[in-house]
């Protein structure tokens, strides 16, 4: 079953992007999986499936599925690359776009400098919507924010404890503020936090360094993923959360490992401003990758 896909990045977070409105995609959890392998699949953080939209007002639907096959709500760096490719892809001239993502309508625009707009829609800090567990913990208010403590146990003994941001943008995300994102512990902190018993669909966990009130810098730990060089609602969030606890000013500059990020986020309304770079275009035979 031979598949046409385009590989590209937004920031560095890279995409195999497939159409499944001129091609019958059946994407499994196992497909996700294999496509995204870096040593023997094509390789990416994750897999954007375009298909036709199922409801009016909506140009198409947009489905994410993360590098370890499970489908997730919402990704800021993939929409961006949504968006250039139905334009290249000749699938509309429309500009904006309108994108049903599984939690709603996200609007896209692709602007003269070959940025792209994105508005990720409205932020939630309810620890039930996020999803977070918060019984029996006692938050600290920050400003506008709660920041909420998680216990973070290890086997070798040395448990802490982190406060965290809890942010809903179609998808979870904790955010902690670090003093240096280069020495902060990604690696080990990052998978503990996103597995934490108190987030039942698990977490994106994002570690941000305020360096200035307009500009930040952020390593963001995903969801079934790991690291990945940049995380666009990972950065919304970091902003919004910033913005919350009294640190940062609208808009904001996020520096991420793969390249650099605006938000703007009034309270209400957040847009994201990003790069996307098409890297190649391929077909592959998916039945072959399962071997």
């Amino acid at each position: 079953m031979d598949w046409h896909f385009t590989k590209m990045h937004g920031a560095g977070n890279d995409f195999v992007v497939l159409d499944g409105v001129r091609q019958n995609i059946t994407l499994t959890p196992e497909r996700a999986r294999k496509l995204a392998h870096r040593q023997f699949g094509v390789g990416a953080d994750q897999i954007l499936l375009v298909e036709p939209a199922t409801r009016a007002d909506a140009d198409f639907r947009y489905r994410i599925f993360n590098a370890d096959g499970g489908e997730v709500e919402h990704c800021g760096n993939g929409a961006r690359c949504f968006v250039r490719f139905v334009h290249e892809q000749g699938l509309t001239d429309r500009n904006p776009i309108r994108a049903e993502i599984c939690t709603g309508i996200i609007v896209l625009s692709e602007q003269d400098d070959g940025e792209v707009n994105v508005e990720m829609g409205r932020t939630s800090f309810e620890p039930a919507a996020v999803p977070f567990d918060s019984a029996g913990l006692v938050p600290r208010i920050e400003g506008n924010d709660q920041l909420w403590p998680l216990d973070l146990p290890s086997d070798d003994g040395a448990d802490r404890q982190v406060w965290v941001s809890v942010v809903g943008i179609s998808n979870p995300h904790a955010v902690q503020v670090v003093d240096d994102v280069d020495t902060a512990p990604v690696a080990t902190v990052g998978p503990r936090v996103e597995s934490h018993r108190r987030f039942p669909r698990r977490v994106n966990a994002g570690f941000m360094q305020i360096v200035d009130r307009r500009n930040i810098r952020l390593r963001v730990f995903e969801r079934g993923s790991g690291e990945t060089l940049a995380c666009g609602t990972g950065a919304c969030a970091a902003v919004a959360a910033g913005i919350r606890r009294g640190l940062l000013d609208s808009p904001v500059r996020v520096q991420t490992r793969g390249g650099v990020l605006t938000i703007a986020w009034d309270g209400e309304q957040l847009v994201m401003t990003g790069p996307v770079v098409t890297v190649f275009q391929g077909v592959i035979d998916v039945d072959t990758l399962l071997g």
